[in-house]
Order: C-alpha cells, then structure tokens, then sequence
C-alpha cells in the first residue's frame, strides 16, 4: 500500500499487549491493522468427527462471522503499551502509532436475525466508525455500539440489515471436556473467514490481561492470531462455546476465548442496558494461610478472610465484619477468593444468600441480599 506524505492518515497494528508473569498475551489477537492485513440447527451430542463434519458446520456457521472494520481519529502517540521500550522493540517501530486516522480490524458473529453481534470490547473501544461485512456483501453495514463492558472485554453491536440475517446460537461450555474439537473463525490478518481446528486445550484459565483479571478463561489450540479477536469458538454441534480473545504472543498453539457461559449471562444486559449490572457483596478478601489459620484457631487452612468491609454494602447491612472467615457461600465451601467471587457474579439482583462464617471460636450463618454495584 502506497502512502500519501501529506495525509494525516496512518495505520497503526492495534495490538493491546500485556505480560502473565513473563508471558506476553496478545488480547484477541488484537484488533489488526489494515495496511498490515491488506441459525444452526443442533445436531446430535454424539457427534461423530468424520470427513465432512468440519466442512459442514463451516459451511452453515461462516455466513454469521463478521468482519469488522473500525476507524479512530488518534491525536497523539500516548499508548502505554507501545511507548514501552520492551514492546516497541518486540512490535518493531514500524508498528508504532501515529497522529491522524487509524483503521484496525477485528472479527464478531451475529447472533439474532435482526442483527445483533457479540464481539470484543477492545476491538471497538474509542472507536468513532464501526463497520461490519458480511459474506454476501461487499459493502459494510454501518453498526452501532449498543453496550460494552472493558473487564469482561465484551461488546454488542447493531446493524440494520433487515430480520432475517443469519445467526449463531450459544452452546454451553461448561459441558465441554478438555480433548474436545472446535472450530474457529475469523478475519486473521484480514483473510476474512478463516477456518482453524483445533481441540480445548484446558479449561479454567485464570489470566490477567491489560489489567483485567479472567478466572475461567478456555485454552485452545486452535490457531488464533490477530485479527481474530471476537470471532467465535465452535462446537461439533455448531454452536459457540467462547469468543476468541487472547494469544500467547511468544508461542504458537496456545490461545484463549472467553466461555459462552460467561457470554450469555450477560448479553441480554449489554442490549438492554449498555452496561454489565454487576451483584455486589461489598467485601474485601484473602486466602487463608497456615499462619492466619493457626491465628484463629483454625484446624486447616480452609475459608476466605474478610479484610475489610465497604460502607452502606450488602455485607455491611447483613452484619459481616473485618476478621470474619468465610467458609460456606450457599452451602458450597469456599478455600479460595476467585471462586467466591465467581459465585457472587453469577447472583441476582436481590437475591438472598447465606454464608456461613466463622467468628471468635464460632460458626454463624449469616443472610445476605445481593443487591447491584
């Protein structure tokens, strides 16, 4: 691609880098830059892998994958990521990003006839232009951002396409094994509709991207590259299991989607709201160690301390203090403060619980009603 010296258009790759421990992941395989680019039927559950599953699914899958194109006036070269020595030289200065309008590439899937489509918040953040192409169109659709939520790296948009698009329903991830095959599809370096295999490599992920913390993210080996980001992660049954989100960027075959577990408690939320209406407990936590268990006469390191407790919070109203010990949420044991936290996220509005704590020598069951942040 040729540039022009006097436009003050410039493309940057849009890749939001972060480092797990000394692991470089690459969020979504990023949203790609375009000068560096240039509703199913269920089948069985017994799914038989022979010659023609794969094509078959693809076949009626890929009509609903989207291509999204988003445009960004940058004003200036104040990305945190790429102003880092470390990640300037491992993008190279090339990739550097510059003053003027920046085009970057992304991948969604549409998931009602009327043009809903899930895709990854940083694929369209601070967009100020989103378009999305379909398979039996040249020409984008101009969308529409209805909801987004950063620390889920979720996002909805709309286009007006007319009702009968097609779409792509939600499987349920927590039913997936690990060993199990899936299929996905996106526009990696702007190669619309490429179609990868691979198999779950591990469930359960905890991770922690630009600062947000994931705790149940899939790991696949199903290529992923940048690009790729918000595409969708396929079952054999033809449904979505995860979103595709993050790659390992110093290693090949180890990527990340976002389950659909997660996806479907929320997307009813982002279209009618904009926004993730999160439960909240209102408490500040830490694993037990042996040291704090012999502190408090504990007989093994089990429970959830809680170090402190917010103002005019759920739990303050129920009468939780600074000290307590967690050691039951719903009658389910609680040893660590990411599965407490879980627990709390996939409550209600409203909702009553009971946990059980244990305070000076004793064990108390304590009602709590989960009410919004």
């Amino acid at each position: 691609m040729k540039h022009n010296e006097k436009s003050l258009v410039s493309v940057a790759l849009l890749i939001v880098v972060t480092v797990f421990f000394t692991v470089g992941l690459i969020l979504g395989g990023g949203a790609l830059s375009v000068e560096a680019a240039q509703n199913l039927e269920a089948a069985s559950p017994n799914v038989f892998l022979g010659p023609d599953t794969i094509q078959t699914i693809v076949k009626q899958a890929g009509p609903a994958v989207v291509k999204i194109e988003t445009e960004t006036q940058i004003q200036n070269n104040d990305d945190p990521f790429l102003n880092n020595p470390f990640f300037r030289d491992f993008f190279g200065e090339q990739y550097k990003r510059k003053p003027g309008l920046t085009k970057a590439l992304g991948s969604g899937f549409i998931i009602s006839k009327d043009g809903y489509i899930v895709t990854n918040n940083h694929v369209v953040a601070g967009a100020e232009k989103i378009h999305a192409y379909l398979t039996n169109r040249k020409e984008p659709y101009a969308a529409k951002l209805i909801g987004s939520d950063e620390q889920l790296d979720l996002a909805i948009l709309k286009i007006d396409a007319g009702d009968d698009l097609p779409s792509l329903e939600f499987g349920d991830s927590n039913k997936l094994e690990v060993g199990s095959w899936v299929i996905a599809i996106g526009n990696p370096y702007g190669l619309d509709h490429t179609v990868t295999v691979g198999v779950i490599s591990a469930k359960g992920r905890p991770l922690s991207i630009n600062g947000n913390q994931f705790t149940d993210l899939l790991q696949t080996d199903a290529s992923i590259n940048p690009g790729n980001s918000g595409g969708p992660l396929i079952n054999l049954q033809g449904k979505v299991i995860g979103i595709n989100t993050a790659i390992n960027a110093q290693a090949q075959g180890i990527g990340f989607a976002i389950p659909s577990s997660t996806v479907t408690q929320v997307v009813d939320q982002l279209i009618n709201e904009g926004k993730v209406i999160r439960p909240w407990l209102g408490i500040y936590m830490q694993p037990i160690t042996k040291e704090l268990a012999n502190y408090f006469g504990l007989q093994e390191t089990e429970g959830v301390l809680i170090s402190a407790v917010a103002e005019n919070s759920p739990a303050q109203k129920a009468g939780l203090k600074r000290g307590d010990i967690i050691l039951e949420y719903n009658k389910k044991k609680m040893n660590d403060p990411d599965r407490l936290k879980k627990e709390v996220s996939n409550a209600k509005i409203g909702e009553k619980v009971v946990v059980l704590i244990y305070r000076d020598g004793k064990t108390i069951f304590v009602p709590i009603k989960i009410e919004a942040k």
